[in-house]
């Protein structure tokens, strides 16, 4: 009669003992960032780094905002460009918010040699049209609405050039479709 019984033996208090030791630690250290072991408090200053690759994608949002928004988050740049892109917007900051701007340990001249090099290599840049001789082509749509029919019809060929010709014209293509399609939404802009 005393086997029906339940004992508690040292293997078992020792695994109880194991298991509270973890759920207690991750009870209390949840609440930690990614960023090993940083709190994600409502204190935290913001990487200008991130406020400035927000702020070149969308230049239409104030420094202000993305601030405001990227302390909300915790510093998310993914969730931050995430809420702009599903057209939810960022919020207007309250007025007591007075961002707290982090000093970047990087080297200030190697900061601003990289955005003179990029900026420099923009401007040098050629729009896609002029790259690839795309000019004559500019002006004929005829020449454009064919070529979808062309496309299907075409299989991938044995042939490295003619492989590489196809290519080249599918390429020239999407180019010159996008040009059209942002033209377009140009104009419906401007009669807006």
């Amino acid at each position: 009669m005393q086997d029906d019984e339940p004992s508690l033996n040292i293997p078992s208090l020792l695994t109880l003992a194991v298991v509270s030791f973890f759920v207690i630690r991750w009870f209390f250290n949840r609440d930690e960032g990614p960023a090993g072991g940083r709190p994600r408090g409502r204190g935290n200053a913001v990487d200008p780094a991130q406020v400035e690759q927000i702020s070149q994608m969308f230049p239409q949002l104030s420094a202000r905002e993305i601030m405001w928004d990227l302390q909300r988050n915790g510093g998310s740049v993914a969730a931050t460009t995430e809420r702009i892109l599903t057209g939810r917007g960022l919020e207007t900051p309250p007025p007591s918010f007075q961002p707290q701007i982090a000093i970047p340990s990087a080297n200030p001249t190697a900061t601003q040699a990289t955005a003179t090099a990029a900026s420099a290599s923009k401007s040098d840049g050629q729009d896609l049209i002029s790259r690839y001789n795309l000019g004559a082509k500019v002006g004929s749509d005829g020449g454009a609405e064919a070529a979808p029919a062309a496309s299907r019809t075409s299989s991938w060929s044995q042939n490295k050039e003619e492989r590489q010709r196809l290519l080249q014209k599918r390429r020239d293509d999407m180019i010159l479709a996008a040009r059209r399609k942002m033209a377009a939404q140009n104009s419906l802009s401007r009669t807006q």
